[in-house]
């Protein structure tokens, strides 16, 4: 059995986890920095990575007491080496190489991507490649033909901001805190979705890409003319986000009739509006749809793990040094979105 300690530090969340290579999570421990972030509406970076410094110590002492074994009980180390602020990623992945360093133990270099796009397998033993990935959160809203470890399509992208980056917007235009796809969320439900005209950018036209800028100017729009209740604005909102990403869904699987299933990772993923409309959708097209659960969903360290574990079941080497990376796409071969630029 090989067993693996993953670690995460790509944005604000600080996570180690010990996989196993029959999808096993032995111990995982989050430490979430909401709290340092709330007073700024946002992740600040040079705090996260502070926070990540102080943290990943002792939880990794924490997550192998948890599972009661000791550092020569593990077969090798993953740590995300990007995409991500460049700061905390630089933080877990120097972590990774002293430890690798310290027990002579192998060193992977996770692409974070690759960690959401491969996550439904630790929970779906069944899942077959190719498979449809919607990897939808604050930094990314893509969609990708998974047809192996390693081997990613991009069928679609956002040529401006991504649907995580917008929910968290629009809660600071409404007062609702940090961090917002969560606060969203909530205040949706005590509103009417029909209540706020808002635009679905790109929707009907044939355009396999997202757009949610023009969203969240309607969005600021509505709230600056004072005619809606906030819970009407947010549920309004999240209902059109929904659209966006159901209409670009449905254009992807019509792209991809080989596919085996619709599977949804990203912190978006845990929006309960979303994945009643993507389950819907796979349903249409006689799909299984699989969903992680909320705490594979957002960062974490168990997809980094489980990442490393694939990439060691299906033969690949480590990097020899690995190197942190502000972005890195899943498919480099993918041509540019229009208006996406750096960002696809």
């Amino acid at each position: 059995m090989t067993l693996v300690l993953g670690i995460e530090s790509s944005c604000d969340e600080t996570a180690v986890a010990l996989v196993t290579a029959d999808r096993r999570v032995l111990a995982e421990r989050i430490a979430s920095q909401e709290e340092e972030h709330r007073p700024f509406g946002g992740v600040v970076p040079e705090l996260a990575a502070r926070a990540h410094a102080e943290r990943l110590a002792p939880m990794v002492e924490a997550v192998l007491a948890d599972a009661g074994v000791t550092l020569a009980d593990v077969d090798a180390i993953a740590a995300t080496s990007g995409p991500g602020l460049i700061g905390g990623v630089m933080v877990g992945l120097v972590t990774g190489k002293a430890l690798a360093f310290a027990t002579g133990k192998p060193l992977w270099g996770v692409n974070h991507l690759e960690g959401h796009a491969l996550s439904p397998r630790l929970i779906a033993p069944d899942l077959q490649f190719p498979y449809l990935l919607l990897l939808v959160s604050g930094g990314h809203c893509q969609l990708i033909a998974v047809d192996g470890v390693d081997r990613y399509r991009r069928l679609a992208t956002t040529i401006d901001d991504a649907a995580g980056e917008a929910f968290d917007k629009v809660a600071k235009m409404l007062g609702l805190g940090f961090p917002g796809g969560p606060a969203v969320e909530r205040a949706a439900r005590a509103g009417n979705p029909r209540a706020v005209p808002l635009p679905r950018p790109l929707v009907g036209s044939g355009e396999p890409h997202f757009s949610f800028a023009g969203l969240k100017t309607a969005v600021l729009r509505a709230v600056q003319s004072g005619k809606y209740e906030t819970a009407d604005v947010a549920a309004s909102f999240q209902a059109a986000v929904t659209d966006c990403l159901a209409d670009r869904t449905r254009l992807a699987l019509q792209a991809m009739p080989e596919a085996t299933a619709l599977v949804v990772a990203g912190g978006v993923a845990a929006n309960g509006a979303v994945r009643a409309a993507l389950e819907a959708l796979a349903g249409k097209y006689g799909l299984p749809f699989i969903a992680p659960p909320q705490r594979l969903c957002t960062d974490n360290a168990a997809m980094i793990g489980w990442a490393a574990q694939e990439r060691i079941a299906a033969g690949f080497a480590p990097e020899p040094d690995p190197q942190a990376r502000p972005r890195w796409p899943l498919d480099p071969n993918a041509e540019p979105a229009r208006g996406a630029g750096v960002k696809a």
